[in-house]
C-alpha cells in the first residue's frame, strides 16, 4: 500500500546531483536550465509585488508557468506555485494573498480548478503524487488545507469555510516496525465531495471519504464514513443529524 514516491527534502538531498537540479526537482518538477530560470525570475519580481501592478503582471506572466489558464483570473500577492505546469485554472478564478497551489508529483496529473472559483487567502493546496479536481463555482474559504496522494475531488458549488482540512491520504502503517518518519503515506482512495455542499469551519474529512450531493457538514465536525446526499452532519465522528428536504 506505501511507494517509494516521496518528496521529502531529506530524501531528494541522497541523490548525486547538482543542488540547482535538486531545487528544480522538487520546486519546478523540471530539471532543465531554461524552465528553472523562468520560474525564478518571474515568482522573484513578481510573486509580492504589490497593488494593482502586481495583480495586473501576474495575470499576464503566471500563465507562462502554468498549463492553463483562462481570461480574467486574479492572482494575489504571495502565491507560491510548485510543479506549475502540471496546474489548470479556468476562467473568472479568484486566488487570495499567500495560497500555495502545489502539484508535486511523478505519475500524477496535478491540479485542475473550474470557471468561478474562489480560494481564500493562506489556503493550500497541494499533492504528494496524487490528484485534485476542483470543480465551478466552488468557494474554498482562508487557511484551508487541500491534500492528496490519491485523488479529491469537490463538486460544483460547494462551499468550504475557513480552516478545513481535506486529505485523500496521509495514512501510515503505525503497527509497522518501520519508524513513521520513515514511512511514505498512502491512501485508501479517493476523496470526493459533491455538488452544492456546505463544509463548516473546522471541518475536516478524512482519506477515503464521499460526502453526497448538498450535504452540510457542521463546523468542527470530522467526517470519518460516508455521508449520503442531502442530510445534516454533526460531531466528532460526523453522524448524520437529519435529512433536509428542500422548498
Amino acid at each position: 500500500m506505501m511507494t517509494s514516491n516521496n518528496f521529502k527534502v531529506k530524501e531528494i538531498s541522497k541523490e548525486k546531483i547538482p543542488r540547482w537540479q535538486q531545487y528544480a526537482a522538487l520546486v519546478v518538477g523540471k530539471t532543465d536550465l531554461l524552465s528553472l530560470l523562468k520560474y525564478e525570475l518571474i515568482t522573484f519580481f513578481l510573486a509580492n509585488l504589490p497593488g494593482a501592478i502586481g495583480m495586473y503582471l501576474r495575470s499576464k506572466f503566471f500563465p507562462l508557468l502554468l498549463d492553463e489558464v483562462g481570461s480574467n483570473t486574479v492572482f494575489g500577492r504571495g502565491i507560491t506555485l510548485r510543479h506549475p505546469h502540471k496546474i489548470k485554472i479556468g476562467e473568472n478564478v479568484i486566488i487570495d494573498d499567500n495560497c500555495i497551489l502545489d502539484a508535486k508529483g511523478e505519475i500524477n496529473s496535478g491540479i485542475s480548478i473550474g470557471n468561478s472559483v474562489f480560494i481564500g487567502r493562506n489556503t493550500i493546496i497541494y499533492c504528494k503524487d496524487g490528484d485534485i479536481k476542483i470543480h465551478p463555482q466552488v468557494n474554498i474559504g482562508a487557511n484551508c488545507d487541500v491534500y492528496s496522494k490519491c485523488r479529491v475531488e469537490i463538486g460544483k458549488g460547494t462551499m468550504i469555510a475557513a480552516y478545513s482540512y481535506i486529505m485523500s491520504g496521509g495514512r501510515y502503517d503505525y503497527k509497522s516496525g518501520i519508524p513513521l518518519v520513515e514511512q511514505s503515506s498512502y491512501s485508501n482512495g479517493p476523496t470526493i465531495i459533491g455538488e452544492g455542499c456546505w463544509l463548516g469551519a473546522k471541518t475536516v474529512v478524512h482519506d477515503g471519504i464521499s460526502i453526497g450531493d448538498r450535504a452540510v457538514i457542521g463546523a468542527g465536525a470530522v467526517v470519518t464514513k460516508n455521508i449520503p446526499t442531502q442530510v445534516v452532519a454533526v460531531g466528532v465522528p460526523a453522524k448524520v443529524k437529519e435529512q433536509v428536504v428542500y422548498s
